[in-house]
């Protein structure tokens, strides 16, 4: 039974998370035999301050402004 944990900066939709889940799951079936009802997978949202990159917080960091800002907008 394959336990998969997902770590995502707030603000996917629940449209991404089911497509994600699907896709995960599909290819845990394919790649490791797993029974799909035996695929478990949990999302844990973040905020960007909470995580660092390189030592430097995602809400801080300059180049990750446009995907902090976009996952705010939705």
């Amino acid at each position: 039974m394959p336990n998969i944990t997902v770590e995502l900066l707030a603000g996917r939709s629940l449209e991404q998370r089911r497509a994600f889940a699907k896709a995960v799951a599909d290819h845990a079936v394919e790649i490791l035999g797993a029974r799909r009802q035996d695929v478990r997978m949990v999302f844990s949202e973040i905020t960007p301050d909470i995580v660092a990159n390189g030592g430097v917080l995602a809400s801080e960091d300059e180049s990750r402004a446009g995907v902090v800002a976009a996952l705010a907008d939705d």
